[in-house]
């Protein structure tokens, strides 16, 4: 299936999954980042995809079993028409390693080499491959899981798939299948349509829109082809690594089976009569949606409803006597003259003639929850040694703070073992043998402030681990005497969740991924016991906290609480009221912000809707914990990353806990309460899986190129990003801002620093936050925690 754009080939997908019967056999053929003659570093994480739907597609001509040639395959168009390696290249590179098989180890190893495959000491992501004696382990781009082949001599003993985080093996395979490992690797000179088999089904989804996206790619590519020829950057008979729009239709019309898919009014005219038309929208108004269906099944239409919330259907169903038969999955067929209910997602619903209407959540709720992925972000562990590179601060149990030089063979006793060599002060060297590496950590401390080295030799490191034992038994103490009370104190305890919390869960606009469900789970036990909860969430910017900060807060409105919800800076603070503020919009409750944005008037108003009780949620600044600010009913304090308070607010935090139940939520938790959560003296829960949207961060690293940074800022403008501009001089940066405002006369600019008026700066923030501004120019004062989802 083509599509014009990367953005239709996504929702294409995601709807043909809900169709297919078996949504691995729908796979979505990725445009590469870079356009054509860009030399940026290619996201290894594409390239996979795309080398497995090219195996993918080698399989199916190879396979005589119907069910198993049967694969769609969905692209975009500057998807398709991109170059790669050819049919016949790519299928001699395939082969199989088998158990029992005599194969040279370095013939195999220069074999991959030249399939792209790059060595390395660890093998954890896809392409790479290492060589340990007579061991070689294998991450092949077309398995979920790398190999580990142990030789016997030139014969394979063994294979093995081992977890590529923990380096243990899993299970035994008999055999592994290799492809290449990169489409760099072989010259390109084929596309997609090459690898289709004779009697495939080419669907053309809008052929004009396919004709603007690839005539766009073209005018784009030709702008720097041009570009680089006259730096003499590219030879002027470099091969074109694309199709046009003429060539791509040339290339089309090998394949003889053709579906071209248009807007009905495009061949039929305006006012043609339509098979299909849209079902009226109920925004919720759940009463008329059920008297509606009623009516339509009376009319003898056969009605399925396909929602995410399917459970709560059938209750309303049932309370009005209709039964829904449920199905397994969309292939089968509903029950004619019924209403069907399914638990599932698509983007819109349609009734065809006067025979079938098909409901979706965009209808009944007037959204439809939004999917995202629930393949955890992975954690690589590669254990001490890669964590400390040559200069940095480490520090000996026993020895105290040095310098990492880096690693020394030395022979001692006609042994020769490797050693980490740590600089000490006044010229002093410790060698440490790898055995010993568990007494050697990576030095953490103040940032900006180099550490004062230890002398080898004196009682100094003694005097300040003495130091550092009485001060963490003080903190132990403070410590202990909080938590006693807290497991002492009776605190409240929530009723289980009403109907309202069940309506306001519902109306979360994604599908809420299984670490978020879990996190609210435990956040709603805590709630429900009789300890107060003091329960730490971790997470990145856009992994759900806020929502679960809502949820929470919901919670102990419904049972009469209120809530305040402390956040660092006032820009943040702006941020979650308008969340809140959105979010709990349908239900009678009153949420509050207080910042010094407000107005005196303003202020002495929300303080007394405080202390009266009329206010329910507040969230505010350090202004929160003024001695003027007094609550009728808290029941929960949100803190929102707590390592940005001072140890004043903290000790105002400590007594709260006593009393209250605490959710403190962060992405970078300080090292006690990560240790605390750790220990199990709190709580804790982690967010660990992204956003759909969340773009993989790539780092490149280039020489100062005014027009490669025009380029970077018009392509994040085309997208509708937003852009970071870091530039850590304040004494230049006006003068910055007015070379960029020359290079790119159409983006919005501000600037941002921290010698500038607080006032003012806090106005350009909220700007860049509500979009008003494309590019901030500004020192390293945007680590302050800000959530800026478009901005990279």
């Amino acid at each position: 299936m083509l599509v014009p754009t990367a953005e239709e080939a996504k929702r294409f997908l995601e709807q043909l999954c809900v169709w297919h019967s078996n949504a691995s056999r729908v796979l979505l053929y990725p445009k590469p980042d870079a356009l054509p003659y860009e030399s940026l570093q290619v996201d290894p994480s594409k390239e996979q995809q795309r080398l497995q739907v090219l195996k993918a597609l080698i399989d199916v001509q190879g396979n005589s079993d119907p069910e198993n040639r049967s694969l769609i395959v969905v692209s975009a168009a500057a998807s398709l028409v991109r170059k790669t390696v050819s049919f016949g290249e790519f299928r001699a590179a395939c082969h199989t390693v088998a158990q029992g098989t005599n194969v040279n180890p370095t013939e195999l190893l220069t074999r991959w080499t030249n399939m792209g495959y790059e060595r390395v000491n660890l093998v954890e992501t896809p392409g790479t491959m290492s060589h340990r004696g007579g061991i070689i382990d294998v991450y092949p781009p077309n398995s979920e899981l790398p190999a580990r082949i142990d030789f016997l001599g030139n014969q394979i003993e063994s294979i093995r798939l081992f977890d590529p985080q923990s380096q243990r093996s899993l299970r035994p395979v008999p055999s592994v299948t290799l492809v290449a490992a990169r489409e760099a690797a072989w010259p390109a000179t084929e596309t997609l349509i090459n690898y289709l088999p004779p009697d495939s089904l080419i669907i053309l989804a809008n052929p004009e829109g396919i004709e603007a996206s690839v005539n766009d790619l073209d005018f784009q590519a030709r702008q720097l082809r041009r570009q680089q020829t006259e730096k003499g950057e590219l030879p002027e008979n470099t091969p074109v690594p694309y199709l046009t729009y003429p060539e791509l239709m040339a290339d089309l019309d090998t394949v003889k089976r053709h579906l071209v898919l248009t807007p009905w009014a495009a061949d039929h005219g305006q006012n043609a009569p339509s098979l299909f038309t849209s079902p009226h929208s109920y925004a919720g108004q759940l009463k008329h949606f059920v008297e509606e269906t009623k009516q339509v099944l009376q009319q003898g239409y056969t009605v399925l409803v396909v929602s995410q919330q399917a459970a709560r259907i059938s209750e309303l169903l049932q309370e009005e006597d209709m039964i829904a038969p449920p199905l397994v999955s969309l292939d089968q067929a509903p029950q004619e003259g019924a209403l069907t209910l399914i638990h599932g997602s698509l983007s819109a619903g349609w009734i065809m003639g006067q025979e079938l209407a098909v409901l979706t959540d965009a209808e009944i709720f007037g959204f439809v929850k939004q999917a995202r992925q629930t393949k955890p972000r992975p954690i690589h562990n590669k254990g001490f040694l890669p964590d400390l590179s040559p200069g940095d601060y480490a520090v000996h149990v026993d020895h105290g703070i040095g310098r990492f030089v880096g690693m020394k063979k030395i022979c001692l006793d006609q042994a020769e073992r490797e050693y980490l060599t740590l600089e000490y002060a006044a010229g002093d060297v410790l060698y440490v043998p790898t055995d010993q590496a568990d007494r050697v950590s990576h030095y953490i401390g103040a940032a900006g402030s180099p550490p004062t080295l230890s002398r080898l030799g004196t009682q100094e490191w003694e005097k300040v681990k003495r130091r550092v034992k009485e001060s963490a038994k003080e903190m132990a103490q403070n410590l202990l005497s909080l938590y006693a009370t807290r497991e002492v104190v009776h605190g409240f305890s929530y009723s289980p969740d009403t109907a309202w919390q069940q309506e306001l869960e519902a109306s979360f606009p994604y599908v809420e991924t299984p670490d978020q469900i879990e996190a609210v789970r435990r956040a709603k036990e805590d709630m429900e016991g009789s300890k107060p909860m003091d329960r730490l969430v971790c997470g990145d910017v856009g992994y759900g906290k806020t929502e679960i900060a809502i949820r929470a807060s919901f919670k102990a409105v419904s049972d009469g609480k209120q809530t305040a919800f402390l956040v660092p800076t006032t820009v943040l603070a702006q941020q979650h009221f308008t969340t809140f503020t959105q979010r709990l919009a349908p239900f009678p409750l009153k949420v509050e912000m207080l910042s010094r944005f407000r107005a005196d008037r303003e202020q002495k108003a929300i303080i007394e809707g405080l202390r009266n009780g009329s206010v329910d949620i507040c969230i505010g600044t350090h202004r929160l914990l003024q001695k003027d600010v007094t609550f009728k009913n808290l029941g929960l304090v949100i803190v929102d990353e707590e390592q940005r308070f001072g140890v004043g607010h903290k000790e105002l935090l400590k007594q709260l806990r006593k009393e209250v139940d605490v959710l403190t939520m962060t992405a970078t938790p300080i090292p006690r309460t990560l240790h605390m959560a750790l220990v199990g003296v709190r709580d804790m829960s982690t967010l660990e899986t992204p956003p759909e949207e969340r773009l993989p961060i790539k780092t490149y690293v280039a020489e100062y190129s005014e027009p490669l940074i025009r380029e970077a800022i018009i392509r994040e403008l085309e997208r509708n990003g937003q852009i970071f501009f870091v530039h850590n001089r304040v004494q230049s940066i006006a003068h910055m801002a007015h070379k960029l405002r020359e290079l790119v006369p159409e983006a919005n600019i501000a600037i941002a620093h921290g010698q500038m008026d607080e006032e003012e700066l806090e106005m350009t923030m909220i700007d860049f936050n509500e979009g008003k501004v494309d590019v901030l120019l500004c020192t390293t004062i945007i680590e302050s925690g800000l959530d800026i989802p478009n901005a990279n």
